[in-house]
């Protein structure tokens, strides 16, 4: 028993160790290719367009708002603000809002419809489909032959459809992604780490992948569709939390093309505090999953060649990478005590075994390092300042390990579960602050004490590592417990911190 045993755990650990080495050399590969291929998604000058441009089409700029009281008119305001003739930019507010922020967003439609903009406020009270079916029932009303999109915390330039339209001249062009930027990107330590993971996707991943010719996907705003792609490829659907990535990769299974343009940048609010990071990343996790579940066989079966099937198959089961590093994490104490629960030294094991492990786990570990280092080089000049919050990003990726292995297993699993939204508070300067955005604060997820529990397991496996005289995990175990440490307790600091500012507001009301 112990033997069969012995076995399945060396074949379980194995297995997992190739999978992140998999994942590792994955990120490689994105830099080579984004090195190679990064021309090819630079901005063309032949497709600028300006306003006295003759026959430009009618464009519909949908903003699929829910509960969005801090940030709406921003919004609102900024896409008011795009250079294109009035008579063909039609705006949609696509507000499924429940509280005042469809006050605010009728009072800024009414002002801007004084000023002559065709502009409307579609409030629905179902929520049918989230925003997903918000799109879809924006599309049945929309007049534009392109739907530019962006979410609420997004604040494009004024010449972003002037410098998009053009591309779609091309005739097999189905979708124009632009690269997110950031608003507060200084804001606080955990902004200045999710800065790295948003730029690492949008300026390696993305350009390595539409360079290259493999397929990318549109990430929900930010992006201009082409009217009859959209439709071609079966529309919004709703059974994912990831819809913009669900409908990029039927449309492209059809035959349209994309094009990624790295140069125009549209700036967004990251995320400021730890539990609304979790919300997002749970929901990105779980609709990734969802969609990998949906479309793989379909990807599979396809007639598109080996390397396009490849990279789009690793691209939807990317998330995977977290549940592999709790697995990686839980089964170091039984490695390291294999002697007494075994009979089996690790000094026993070939040494090809043991070198091998460390060269996969080493390989595997700095190619995220690289990626996201090199992402920085690219976009900033004093880069090399920035890389301090590198090793944040690092502990923030484990500590949330817990929460994205939940998700993953519900995807799988076809768990249901609540649209998590992301709340925006509009917070961009670092003198403003958390207490006063009490309004859509997310409570602690009980996942938080999880969190907890890994990190006192790291701590573990710390002194099982010394106890044994095997310390060369230490130093991956310290990150990983101060990860899932530091985690933990934003989660829960911010939620008792947010009831007792409520409680206090609520005080000071009474008295």
């Amino acid at each position: 028993m112990v033997t069969i045993l012995t076995v399945s755990f060396f074949l379980l650990y194995g297995a997992d160790i190739f999978f992140l080495f998999l994942f590792g050399l994955h990120t490689y590969l994105m830099v080579f290719l984004y090195a190679k291929f990064k021309k090819n998604c630079e901005e063309k000058p032949q497709f600028i367009l300006s306003e006295s441009s003759k026959n430009l089409p009618i464009v519909t700029v949908q903003l699929p708002v829910y509960n969005e009281f801090y940030v709406v008119d921003r919004l609102i305001d900024s896409v008011c603000a795009i250079n294109y003739p009035k008579k063909k930019l039609q705006i949609q507010v696509l507000d499924d809002s429940t509280d005042e922020t469809k006050d605010k967003i009728q009072n800024r439609v009414a002002y801007y419809k004084k000023k002559g903009l065709w502009i409307e406020h579609l409030h629905r009270t179902n929520r049918k489909g989230h925003k997903a079916g918000a799109l879809d029932e924006g599309l049945l009303k929309s007049k534009g032959e392109f739907i530019a999109i962006f979410d609420a915390d997004f604040t494009p330039e004024p010449d972003f459809l002037l410098r998009t339209i053009g591309y779609f001249e091309q005739e097999d062009i189905g979708m124009v992604q632009t690269r997110w930027g950031h608003l507060n990107e200084n804001y606080n330590v955990l902004t200045k780490a999710q800065s790295f993971g948003i730029d690492g996707h949008f300026m390696i991943e993305q350009v390595a992948r539409n360079g290259s010719g493999l397929w990318m996907n549109f990430n929900g705003t930010a992006g201009v569709w082409r009217r009859t792609c959209i439709e071609t490829a079966g529309g919004w659907e709703h059974d994912t939390l990831t819809e913009d990535f669900d409908l990029s990769y039927r449309a492209e299974l059809i035959g349209w093309k994309f094009q990624y343009l790295k140069d125009i940048v549209c700036k967004a609010e990251i995320p400021a505090s730890m539990n609304a990071y979790k919300s997002q990343q749970f929901r990105w996790c779980k609709g990734s999953i969802q969609t990998a579940v949906k479309l793989i066989p379909r990807i599979w079966n396809s007639k598109e060649n080996w390397k396009v099937k490849a990279e789009a198959i690793t691209h939807l089961v990317n998330y995977s990478v977290h549940p592999l590093m709790v697995v990686n994490i839980l089964f170091t104490a039984p490695l390291l005590l294999l002697q007494y629960w075994a009979g089996v030294k690790l000094d026993d094991l070939p040494i090809e075994i043991l070198f091998g492990s460390a060269g996969f786990l080493s390989i595997g570990s700095l190619g995220p390092v690289i990626f996201y280092a090199y992402s920085q080089r690219e976009i900033y000049p004093a880069w090399k300042k920035k890389l301090v919050y590198l090793p944040v990003l690092v502990m923030i990726g484990t500590g949330i390990a817990v929460m994205n292995t939940f998700a993953w297993v519900e995807a799988i699993f076809g768990v249901p579960s609540a649209f998590k939204r992301t709340p925006k508070l509009r917070l961009e300067n670092s003198n403003e602050s958390l207490s006063d955005r009490n309004k859509y604060r997310v409570p602690v997820d009980y996942r938080a004490f999880l969190e907890f529990f890994m990190g006192c397991y790291c701590l573990l496996c710390i002194y099982l590592s010394v106890l044994v005289g095997k310390p060369y995990i230490i130093g991956f175990m310290v990150l990983y417990s101060i990860g899932f440490f530091y985690v933990s307790f934003l989660s829960v600091s911010e939620s008792l911190f947010a009831t007792r500012s409520k409680a206090a507001v609520s005080d000071r009301i009474l008295a």
